[in-house]
C-alpha cells in the first residue's frame, strides 16, 4: 500500500468534492458536474501535488531527494493551473463568443442562437491564484492529517 499516493489521490478527490458546496456558497445553488470539472476552488491539482509533498516530507524529512522531486513537480503543476491552463480558459472564453460578435460587427440581429449552442470550447480550465494557493494550504494541512493517521 503506498501511503503517499492514497494521501493525494483522496485529497485531490475531497478538494472536487468540496467545489461543490463551495459552488453553492458562491453561486447560489448545487451543481454535482463541479465534481467533475477543472478549474474553481480549491484547486484539487494543487492540493494533490501539495499534499503528496507534505506527506513525504513528513515521513522522510525535507532534505530527500523525493520530497525535492515532489516539491518541484508540485511547483511545476501549481504555475501551470493557474498560468498556462488559465489562459487557454480565457482564450476559450473569446473563442466562443467571437462567432456572435463576426455577426453583431456586420449588422445582424441577435437571436440568441449562439446561447443555445452545444458545442462550446470548454472555459473553466485553469486556477485563478487565490484557487491554487487554496488548493495548496489544503493540501498540506491534509498532507499532515493523512500522515498522522496512516503512520
Amino acid at each position: 500500500m503506498n501511503k503517499p499516493i492514497i494521501t493525494a489521490l483522496a485529497t485531490i478527490g475531497i478538494a472536487q468534492f468540496l467545489k461543490m458546496p463551495i459552488g453553492k456558497i458562491t453561486g447560489g445553488k448545487w451543481d454535482w458536474r463541479l465534481i467533475f470539472e477543472t478549474g474553481g476552488m480549491p484547486s484539487s491539482h494543487s492540493a494533490g501535488v501539495a499534499s503528496l509533498a507534505t506527506y513525504i516530507a513528513k515521513k522522510s524529512g525535507v532534505k530527500t531527494i523525493d520530497f525535492a522531486l515532489a516539491s518541484i513537480f508540485g511547483l511545476l503543476v501549481m504555475y501551470d493551473a493557474q498560468g498556462v491552463r488559465r489562459q487557454a480558459g480565457e482564450l476559450s472564453i473569446k473563442v466562443n463568443d467571437l462567432e456572435e460578435e463576426v455577426e453583431r460587427l456586420r449588422g445582424q440581429k441577435d437571436y440568441h442562437y449562439h446561447d443555445r449552442k452545444s458545442r462550446k470550447l470548454r472555459e473553466r480550465l485553469g486556477h485563478q491564484p487565490v484557487e491554487v494557493l487554496d488548493g495548496a494550504l489544503f493540501g498540506i494541512i491534509s498532507g499532515i492529517i493523512f500522515h498522522r493517521f496512516l503512520e
